[in-house]
This record gives C-alpha cells, sequence and structure tokens, in this order.
C-alpha cells in the first residue's frame, strides 16, 4: 500500500496522526510541505476529489493573517493560489491512498481506510 501524508511537522494534529499510522505500523512517505512547498497541480486534483472548501484551512492562523482581499472571492482556482502560496492554509494532514484521500485526522474515519 503506497501512502503519502502531506503536512508540516510541528503540526500537533500531523504528529498525531504519524502516531497513529507508526502505532498501526502503516509504512507512509511524508512530505513536508515547509521544505517541499505545495504543488499546484496536486492541489487541484485535491480540489476534484475533496473541494476547495475542505482543504482551505480558513481557521487557521495563516488564513486569518492573510489581507483581507486575499479572503474576499475565493474560489477553486484562487484557493489553489492561496494554498500554493501558503502552504500552512491547507488543512491538515492530507493522506494520499490507494482509496482515495484524507482531509484531516478522524481516528474512526482512518480506522476504516488503514
Amino acid at each position: 500500500m503506497s501512502v503519502t501524508l502531506y503536512g508540516i511537522p510541528n503540526c500537533d494534529t500531523v504528529k498525531k496522526a504519524r502516531d497513529w499510522l507508526d502505532a498501526r505500523g502503516v509504512a507512509y512517505v511524508f512530505h513536508d510541505y515547509k521544505k517541499l512547498g505545495a504543488d499546484p497541480a496536486k492541489l487541484t486534483e485535491w480540489v476534484a476529489e475533496a473541494s476547495w472548501e475542505v482543504l482551505l484551512n480558513r481557521a487557521g492562523t495563516t488564513f486569518r493573517k492573510l489581507p483581507d482581499a486575499a479572503k474576499q472571492g475565493i474560489d477553486a482556482a484562487k484557493a489553489v493560489a492561496l494554498m500554493t502560496a501558503n502552504p500552512s492554509c491547507i488543512k491538515r494532514p492530507v493522506v494520499e491512498h490507494p482509496g482515495g484521500l484524507l482531509v484531516g485526522f478522524k481516528p474512526d474515519e482512518w480506522a476504516a481506510k488503514f
């Protein structure tokens, strides 16, 4: 099973997700947004699968600090541009696995997939 976990290493939710996967022996590759950035093509795929409303973390500090103009009139294309420029605006973690995509860490949902 090929699993990729996308996130930021010091994010508490990402830490919990990584611990959860490790405890269950699920092998994964970790994509660190801080070091590797966010690929706009990948974000576009995710938006098509999960929607930009699910992926864009509008409750986070990074999003709240954006200028008001950047937060107005958001659609899929603008959301991808915002998340590409500010990977901390992507809800964490995102996990690609053979069965699809998981956004955010919900242990019950993850247990059903792994």
